[in-house]
């Protein structure tokens, strides 16, 4: 009889989805040791794939919406309460930003998404009780601050002319809540967070310094960057008496974390968790002796709340071995700490061919390790 094994990745970035990824493991997996008992749930902290993996898991139906600037799309859940799952990587995502690969978050601000908000408050709109938004993988590192313009929020200077772009926030003397005749934010439902990281806005942990660069922000744009969404921060505080900036997950997805929970009411939650509760991930790790998860790159940005890094928490609650597999590994001692092996693509090809090929690869990663359990 063979061992019981869970086989729980992430998105590869850029080459794999989690469910691509989970059947890629499995393949060479069972190529070694076909007695094996697979189960395969592929996960999402919140990050590309959230709105696909959860509306697969609760039934939801996907919607398209018309906005200005082309088609975006969210799931509606039919429940007693009424839910919309969104996922941001699907309106303000990198490659729905920058369709020819040119960066240059400066310039993008996350106005899509407070468009997309704005629809549920329209009486023609299905009610819904409910918003779940998965903030990750987006292009942005505003704070917020497009979403909050939609939503009919002002940020004006000490010339009290309004700042129309979020780099202009440095010079931000007073934010101004929507009028009650316009304020969508006495329509619009409860908003929860899944955040697929818990930094806070700010400081060396926060989301410009730590993921401004992946986000295509140059090394002379980080201190401008930071200046802008401190002084967001601050004004925020000295106006409504909340140091917002702090928050676990403030510092999510470009601080959209940030801005979600002051212009729009919203909580911020582990998407993991979110994800982890819809499927009864708990259940199935007692079930199983292996773990094997895995995502584009395993680094120090694993252990801050991202679903890979979390699964391995539980896993070790769960007394069970936890194998996380990567495109490229920075080998951090804290990732030491949480897996009982880790292993790259680039172990056995160049990282070129690992992302051309990374169905292939991973595959044979896989019944690699398979030979040697």
């Amino acid at each position: 009889m063979g061992r019981k094994i869970l086989i729980a990745p992430d998105k590869f970035k850029g080459t794999l989805s989690a469910t691509e990824a989970a059947e890629a493991i499995e393949k060479g997996w069972l190529s070694t040791n076909p007695e094996d008992d697979i189960t395969k749930l592929p996960i999402s902290d919140g990050g590309e794939g959230f709105g696909t993996l959860m509306g697969q898991i609760t039934g939801a139906d996907r919607l398209s919406h018309i906005m200005e600037n082309g088609t975006s799309c969210y799931w509606w859940l039919d429940n007693k309460s009424g839910t919309a799952i969104i996922e941001s990587a699907e309106i303000i995502g990198i490659t729905k930003t920058y369709p020819d690969g040119n960066r240059n978050p400066l310039s993008v601000d996350s106005a899509g998404l407070g468009s997309l908000l704005n629809i549920f408050r329209q009486p023609s709109r299905k009610i819904a009780e409910r918003i779940i938004i998965g903030i990750g993988g987006s292009a942005t590192n505003d704070g917020g601050f497009g979403m909050a313009k939609q939503l009919q929020w002002e940020f004006r200077n000490e010339q009290s002319k309004e700042i129309k772009s979020w780099p202009q926030l440095i010079h931000l003397k007073k934010i101004t809540k929507p009028t009650p005749d316009r304020l969508p934010l006495n329509n619009l439902p409860s908003i929860v967070v899944a955040a697929d990281v818990q930094n806070p806005l700010l400081g060396e942990n926060g989301c410009t310094q730590v993921f401004g660069s992946q986000k295509g922000l140059l090394e002379r744009d980080i201190p401008k960057s930071e200046a802008a969404l401190t002084r967001l921060a601050e004004v925020w505080e000295s106006q409504m008496g909340e140091n917002a900036a702090i928050l676990p997950g403030a510092g999510a997805a470009g601080g959209l974390g940030f801005g979600l929970h002051c212009f729009a009411g919203a909580s911020i939650h582990s998407g993991f968790k979110i994800y982890a509760e819809a499927t009864d991930l708990k259940s199935k790790l007692a079930e199983n002796d292996i773990v094997i998860t895995g995502e584009g790159a395993l680094d120090r940005q694993t252990t801050m709340g991202k679903g890979v890094g979390e699964l391995a928490k539980l896993a070790q609650v769960n007394n069970s071995k936890c194998i996380g597999l990567a495109g490229k590994l920075d080998n951090d001692k804290e990732l030491t700490a949480l897996f009982n092996q880790c292993r790259a693509l680039t172990e056995i090809t160049s990282r070129e061919e690992a992302e051309h090929n990374a169905t292939h690869w991973l595959e044979k990663l896989s019944a690699e390790i398979a030979n040697e359990f």
